[in-house]
């Protein structure tokens, strides 16, 4: 018999990851602090629960996805949270993006009562979330490892067992430092471009295929030409994890010039009221400096 699966937190990742179990067959209750999107789940197989701490009571595993530290942390250690409903032989996977140290205290709380815990941090955007093609960096024990992997499979595609707990938030910043610096450096490749008068269209296919390509310029270059904002993964979520990225690398002495640049371009656009719109915008920031406008609106 399949495993009870229990999904708290159903924002722009959450969604696309807990549709993809109920496709694979598994049983799943769900929580969302905004109730409506458990009600879109319901509609297509989902039983709602009434808190954390209920979700956690009727499943064996338990998956969070939320925005924040303060925000995994409230929602299996507070009033109604997971740990007040987990038993002997729960596993909580904790698949936001969080603070290493962190995922410990939590995981050493629910160790005393008996709950295992991983964290399993995703990559892919809302795109891999709703195709199921997520890239998940998992930290944790072995065995619990094993025993989530069918789980792992319905949402993602690459699975890799990175180390003990907290590694694979380690990873996961390791991760937001690689993308956020692919995003400048396409920004400003895209910016040199409109204002080299060269056909962007082109431009990108030309150098998309070669060493220059990754998945930032293939996925986000195109909507930049568009104008398009919407986002795979907001300002305000990327700038979170490069705050992380920005503790962390306080506390190991490691320098990450760039990633502290994209931390205060990142702050002009927030200043700007633009924090909700993609992680892509990052563009603005450097249209903002140089009076160039990249796309099909650049006058």
């Amino acid at each position: 018999m399949s495993e009870r699966i229990g999904f708290v937190g159903l924002g722009i990742m959450g969604r696309g990851m807990a549709r993809n179990l109920l496709k694979n067959g598994f049983s799943v209750r769900v929580w969302n602090r905004t109730a409506s999107r458990s009600e879109e789940l319901a509609a297509e197989g989902a039983v709602i629960g009434s808190s954390p701490a209920d979700v956690a009571s009727h499943c064996d595993v338990i998956i969070t996805c939320v925005s924040d530290t303060p925000d995994v942390q409230a929602v299996i250690l507070g009033e109604n949270g997971i740990i007040h409903g987990a038993q002997a032989g729960s596993l909580v996977i904790d698949m936001s993006t969080i603070s290493p140290q962190a995922t410990l205290e939590i995981a050493a709380q629910l160790n005393a009562v008996g709950a295992q815990m991983l964290d399993a941090p995703v990559s892919g955007g809302s795109e891999g979330a709703a195709r199921g093609t997520l890239s998940i960096m998992v930290g944790g024990d072995a065995a619990d490892v094993e025993r989530a992997m069918p789980v792992f499979q319905a949402m993602g595609k690459t699975i890799t067992h990175v180390g003990g707990q907290g590694a694979g938030q380690t990873v996961k910043l390791v991760n937001q430092i690689l993308v956020v610096g692919n995003c400048l450096a396409m920004c400003e490749a895209l910016l040199f471009a409109q204002a080299g008068g060269v056909d962007l269209e082109k431009c990108l296919a030309a150098v998309t295929g070669g060493a220059a390509g990754s998945w930032m310029l293939a996925n986000r270059g195109p909507q930049i030409m568009r104008r398009d904002w919407r986002p795979g993964f907001t300002i305000d979520l990327q700038q979170k994890d490069v705050r992380l990225i920005m503790k962390e690398a306080d506390a190991l002495g490691v320098p990450v010039l760039a990633t502290g640049l994209i931390f205060n371009l990142y702050r002009t656009l927030q200043e700007k009221g633009l924090g909700a719109e993609g992680n892509h915008a990052l563009v603005k920031a450097l249209e903002n400096l140089s009076g160039v406008t990249v796309g099909s609106e650049a006058k």
